[in-house]
């Protein structure tokens, strides 16, 4: 629009120059081009997170314990729906009472799912199908069929077949998420009365590859022994990069781009007939399956690798780094940190909580694409970055950006105590960093929509263990909010804990496969919260819905 019709459509407000016009409009490309177009969908919804988390982090905020369940199977999360009965029964969590999405029939032992992907759909795309807009449950079967479903009714939207019984695949992940998926097979072994007979089995794993949304094969490719050798444990397929893994610590990185490239022996379309060594089939159908079209024949050129205990290998940061143990028992809970360009250690790159714990501590590199790293011990999580040494840019080093340490208050560990009589008492031991009676460190996560890192804390003293969900500045480690977890934590059961905006949501696994799910909402109604703070205080209804028992607060 010219400037004289924009004057006219302003009824009558005068024009600004041409000159300033072009500016303007350079201006506000660059702008959009970058994400900052004020009109934009994705402007509102940031500014809608940013509401919701100062809401969440006022005082007057509660998180209630609205509702909680049981399982005999385990129980699973993925954006706002929990799957019970091996994903036959999905809830919506978001409402106050349990919403039954969809229930089916309970399934036989052929047909239980191994493993499951929520698929999303992607943004600016056209696709196909008008289900392809809507969320998706990828799900692979006991039998190698890989089905998606739609995530609200569960209805089969496709079937896929992998393969007979050469293999079975068990395994999904993402290689680029919500782009590139991955299905892996559990490792191939031959019976015992096999090897005896002196059989040979070269096939260690299968990887099949797909592009999501619309769902296309890429290829299937073989691990085989005689290509990456005898000592081969595990395989992945991540960002682009193919990793091995050896039982002697070793870790080696292949280009998968390149292996493509290399050994693909010709490209398939699922649903098309073809001949594929003298078989006839339609690809990723029964009883045909999925050719194995990337034959690797030589040993592909090695990107990267590096030895360390227990294969614990990460990559991250900002020049890139890595992170290892070095391959010796003697350094479990020693972290390097260095240089993927020269493997040169970076300044303070050694890590060494010195902890005296059951448990060990951990590291990772921030999920917030900070480039920072994230370090946990029973008692203190220690938030650090990469910056250049001062008078040398070649070389970095590791500085502290904060801490978190949990409350040990009134925690007392003398050697020696005296009685009131005035004996003197000598303790034999002294208290493990994680004892269960101090305050501990049990999971550390980030949610990133609302820039949040949360932590749980647990203390247990004698049968009784509580817990408490703390949110912290993520930029800072300032603590913003603490939610206290009503039911008891045992510190000798598996836990999860997922924090979805203005949802908490606990699933603990007790012995002999019982499952309980605790989902919390946020409310603000303060005066109502405070009288039902404690389960004490609180009328406990029951209702069956669907044929299962829910448990109301």
């Amino acid at each position: 629009m010219c400037p004289q019709a924009a004057a006219s459509a302003a009824g009558g407000r005068r024009a600004a120059s041409p000159a300033l016009g072009a500016h303007n409009v350079c201006r506000l490309l660059t702008r959009r081009a970058h994400g900052f177009y004020a009109r934009d969908a994705g402007v509102a919804h940031r500014k809608n997170l940013g509401l919701l988390r100062k809401i969440i982090c006022q005082e007057s905020t509660k998180f209630k314990n609205v509702w909680t369940t049981h399982s005999a199977s385990p129980i699973a999360y993925e954006r706002g729906r929990i799957y019970l009965d091996n994903y036959q029964c999905c809830i919506s969590s978001i409402a106050q009472e349990p919403r039954i999405l969809y229930q089916k029939p309970k399934c036989s032992k052929s047909e239980k799912i191994e493993d499951a992907l929520l698929l999303e759909c992607p943004l600016g795309e056209m696709l196909p199908s008008p289900s392809d807009y809507k969320s998706s449950l990828i799900v692979l079967t006991v039998q190698n069929w890989l089905l998606r479903l739609s995530a609200d009714s569960g209805e089969i939207l496709e079937k896929i077949y992998l393969a007979g019984s050469c293999c079975k695949f068990r395994y999904l992940s993402w290689d680029t998420p919500q782009e590139v998926m991955v299905v892996k097979s559990a490792q191939n072994k031959l019976p015992a009365a096999a090897r005896q007979a002196g059989i040979q089995q070269s096939v260690l794993f299968y990887l099949a590859v797909f592009q999501v949304l619309p769902l296309s094969f890429i290829g299937m490719l073989e691990i085989n022994k005689k290509i990456f050798g005898n000592s081969v444990t595990d395989v992945a397929i991540s960002n682009g990069i193919l990793i091995v893994m050896y039982s002697m610590g070793l870790v080696r990185l292949y280009n998968f781009q390149a292996i493509l490239e290399q050994f693909m022996e010709q490209p398939l379309d699922l649903g098309r007939e073809f001949n594929w060594n003298g078989q006839v089939g339609v690809v990723g159908k029964y009883p045909f399956g999925l050719p194995c079209n990337i034959k690797i024949t030589d040993t592909p050129p090695l990107l990267f690798e590096a030895s360390s205990l227990e294969n614990a290998f990460q990559i991250g940061g900002y020049p890139w780094h890595y992170i290892i143990t070095p391959n010796k028992k003697k350094h479990k809970g020693v972290f390097h940190i260095c240089s993927l360009k020269d493997n040169a250690l970076a300044k303070n790159g050694i890590q060494d909580m010195k902890c005296c714990s059951l448990e060990p501590d951990w590291i990772y590199f921030h999920p917030d694409m900070s480039g920072r790293i994230i370090h946990v011990g029973p008692n203190l999580i220690k938030v650090l970055k990469l910056k250049e040494v001062k008078n040398n840019t070649d070389q970095m080093e590791i500085a502290e950006d904060f801490t978190i340490v949990a409350n040990r208050e009134n925690c007392v560990n003398n050697a020696v105590t005296v009685t009131a009589s005035g004996r003197v008492v000598k303790k034999r031991f002294n208290l493990l960093d994680d004892d269960p009676e101090q305050e501990t460190f049990k999971i550390v996560d980030y949610e990133d929509e609302l820039d949040l890192l949360s932590t749980v804390a647990v203390t247990q003293i004698g049968a009784d263990g509580k817990a408490h969900l703390d949110f912290h500045c993520n930029e800072h480690g300032i603590l913003l909010k603490s939610i206290p977890l009503l039911e008891s934590w045992d510190v000798t059961y598996s836990h999860e804990v997922y924090f979805d905006k203005d949802l908490v949501l606990h699933i603990e696994q007790k012995p002999n496969r019982r499952f309980s799910c605790y989902v919390y909402q946020m409310v603000c109604d303060t005066a109502k919260d405070d009288e039902c703070s404690s389960h004490e205080k609180t009328e406990r209804v029951f209702c069956k819905k669907g044929g299962r028992i829910f448990e109301y607060i």
